[in-house]
């Protein structure tokens, strides 16, 4: 919460930028650069996608989501890094082992697997958004394309899933990984435990598939919405005082009429549901399997690429602009003219230079 409210203020310092066509200069506030700041995720999503684009294949991609039911949100939320961590697991595995069965497409796939947290009125609500190529590599290196419009069955991912995760959960417990916290408190108990799980070894577990995109721009747009997302951005904000927030949230039970609605919290309350969505340490939040995983991911990509018959880009032989450490990315908001920065203070510093601070609430 420090870093979310010094980001962007005199308080972590920040540097002067001069245009270098015209007279225009502003002051610039360093970010904070936490992962769960609304305000530093745009810059991030961009340079994480501008790397991504060239993994993009000439096929159709096909997106899944992966929810825990809510008795296991429960135990999530005290056991994040084992159960978030094993929700990658399952739902990646479970991708892959459907895709590979000859009755189904009989090759190996690779997908981008992002965690979110949240419902839409920062409720807890763990799901995986997963994003998958419409085809794979058969054993012996071909290239399989998926049914036009059809990736995988619902119902038989949904099974399988419901499967490895609780298969997954009940090793973690047995590992003594899962700790258990106020009414949960009597599932330290083995019968306890396994009697609470029995009823969602027969329910459905909602896996649910989405259209497949219409082309790469599609993807890159889906992604950089998903990737780099928080709990609640700022434009989601109504008003917000020392008493209470409000804020837009989408009721997705609706099924006719308006969804959007406006929510008004305490606080506090608004506070503590934020708070329940920040990761542990070092826990990436995106995740690569298959085909797409780090390793072997841009072998693997030229390998389909050659299958698929692709021509290899043609590198651009003009000179490219000279970008030095002290020139910035965003042009002049005046003219459109390089920035450059010619002052820089740290935290706890004035600048020198007299200029308005630069519109960053964004």
């Amino acid at each position: 919460m420090s870093a979310i409210e010094a980001c962007r203020t005199e308080a972590i310092g920040g540097h002067v930028a001069a245009c270098t066509k015209c007279n225009h200069q502003h002051i610039a506030y360093n970010s904070s650069k936490n992962r769960h700041c609304p305000k530093c995720q745009g810059p991030a999503a961009r340079d994480w996608m501008a790397a991504r684009a060239e993994d993009l294949l000439p096929v159709e991609y096909f997106h899944a989501v992966f929810t825990l039911p809510a008795e296991i949100a429960r135990i999530a939320l005290w056991n994040k890094r084992a159960v978030y961590s094993l929700l990658f697991k399952a739902s990646a595995e479970t991708v892959m082992t459907i895709a590979a069965d000859p009755k189904r497409l009989g090759a190996r796939v690779g997908m981008t697997s992002v965690l979110h947290t949240w419902g839409s009125a920062l409720t807890h609500h763990p799901h995986i958004h997963m994003i998958v190529p419409g085809g794979g590599l058969s054993k012996d290196a071909r290239w399989i394309a998926c049914k036009p419009g059809f990736f995988l069955h619902v119902r038989v991912l949904s099974r399988l899933f419901r499967r490895l995760f609780i298969e997954g959960l009940m090793a973690l417990y047995r590992a003594g990984q899962l700790a258990f916290f106020g009414d949960l408190k009597g599932l330290t108990d083995a019968k306890a435990f396994t009697a609470y799980l029995a009823p969602l070894r027969k329910v459905e577990w909602v896996v649910y598939a989405k259209p497949p995109f219409v082309g790469p721009e599609q993807v890159l747009a889906c992604l950089s919405r998903y990737t780099h997302r928080v709990a609640i951005s700022n434009s989601r904000l109504v008003s917000a005082d020392a008493d209470t927030v409000a804020f837009r949230w989408k009721d997705y039970r609706m099924k006719n009429g308006d969804r959007q609605k406006t929510m008004l919290l305490a606080t506090q309350e608004f506070i503590r549901r934020f708070l329940i969505h920040v990761l542990p340490d070092r826990l990436h939040r995106i995740r690569h399997y298959g085909l797409l995983a780090s390793a072997a991911r841009k072998s693997n990509i030229a390998k389909i690429r050659t299958l698929l018959g692709e021509q290899a880009a043609q590198l651009d032989d003009a000179p490219a602009a000279e970008i030095t450490p002290l020139t910035l990315r965003e042009p002049c908001p005046d003219c459109g003219g390089p920035m450059r920065i010619i002052e820089i203070f740290r935290r706890g510093q004035k600048p020198t230079t007299r200029a308005p601070p630069r519109n960053q609430a964004a």
